[in-house]
């Protein structure tokens, strides 16, 4: 996997916009520290908040990136329950914020309202593209920073069936939202793919792409009833878990550690190693969104006055979405296996393997 595994970074990505700009023009620095101490850089949380070890943390680390890279200041809000949004924003708003990066599908209304009454503040939003025009028209000042999880979730589908010792695999939601969706839909496909090119009938349990339903949890922070859906699927022979459940989905890992070695998990948004390290001995991959480049370069972008309201999409191909380093499995994979995988990411990239689901940007 080592050529589809993320080089790039944050830093990286600033670097690279700085070089591209040139000499910065003249209004914007008489020195280059004045215009960095006038520009604020702000985010706003879901109700998951900047420790989840999901999404929101990722994020939140590619504002401090970008902080850190351009020297900029920063202000931040966790919310607290999804009430929390609309207020917080406009406190942002108020804190003279150059730019607001919100974090979460959830956020999407409220920060299309805040971008539309102020037009001289960037905003960008983690996770949501306003595909419906006729609702919510572009704006030139609003960025969705979108992912195409369903091509990693696809590898880990793959990987997941070719590990399986009972035929059987799980995936379970916290809602039932496009951008959960998306996630069992590609692993859905994964697996598929796999019992085609091997003559297997490897089982998916938990989501139903055809009927877009399946288990969930309603939520993304209760754990133990995350860890509940996982022990459902478990007794009903799933030997490897992928819940999609922000930091609720810590209870499935939970569940797999529990299991004794019988049951392995695969985490989703980060390298569940990293943020998650007490469960790296259960996780066999993650299938990862790079959030911490899409707002670094936003907040870069917005920096630099090159802000763009198109869409980024990240893919296999940009590697803005990866399946992150096998770790301690690393040994136990199978070598073949690996090499199908790291083939079936360049075709997906390259368009000569497609992928079905209805929940891509």
């Amino acid at each position: 996997m080592g050529s589809w595994l993320r080089t790039t970074t944050a830093l990286g990505i600033l670097a690279l916009t700085v070089g591209a700009c040139g000499s910065p023009p003249a209004q914007q620095s008489n020195s280059a520290d004045s215009g960095a101490k006038n520009f604020k850089a702000c985010m706003v949380s879901d109700s998951g908040g900047f420790d989840d070890k999901s999404f929101n943390q990722t994020s939140f680390k590619g504002l401090n990136d970008a902080v850190a890279a351009l020297g900029i200041s920063k202000s931040q809000l966790e919310s607290k329950s999804d009430n929390d949004y609309p207020a917080n924003i406009a406190t942002m708003v108020r804190q003279k914020c150059n730019i607001v990066v919100t974090v979460g599908f959830k956020l999407a209304d409220a920060t299309y309202a805040a971008a539309k009454a102020n037009p001289g503040i960037d905003f960008a939003i983690v996770d949501n593209a306003y595909t419906d025009t006729a609702k919510n028209p572009p704006l030139p000042n609003l960025q969705g920073l979108t992912f195409n999880s369903a091509q990693p979730a696809f590898l880990a589908g793959y990987l997941a069936a070719g590990m399986s010792k009972t035929g059987k695999v799980g995936t379970f939601g916290g809602i039932n939202i496009p951008t959960v969706a998306i996630f069992m839909d590609g692993f859905t496909e994964g697996v598929a793919y796999y019992n085609q090119a091997k003559g297997k009938q490897v089982q998916v349990l938990g989501w139903d792409e055809a009927t877009q339903q399946g288990v969930l949890t309603n939520d993304f922070t209760d754990e133990n009833t995350a860890k509940t859906r996982a022990e459902d699927l478990i007794s009903q022979g799933a030997d490897v878990i992928m819940p999609v459940a922000g930091p609720a989905g810590l209870g499935a890992l939970a569940a797999a550690k529990s299991s004794g070695g019988k049951v392995d998990g695969i985490w989703v948004d980060t390298d569940g190693c990293v943020s998650a390290p007490e469960y790296c001995p259960v996780l066999l991959s993650s299938v990862e969104k790079a959030m911490d480049v899409a707002v670094a370069k936003a907040v870069s972008d917005a920096y630099h006055k090159q802000f763009s309201n198109t869409a980024y999409v990240g893919t296999l191909a940009n590697k803005g979405v990866i399946l992150a380093p096998y770790h301690g499995f690393d040994a136990a994979i199978p070598a073949d296996l690996k090499s199908e995988i790291t083939t079936l990411a360049a075709d997906i990239a390259s368009g000569k393997v497609t992928i079905k689901s209805k929940n891509q940007f």
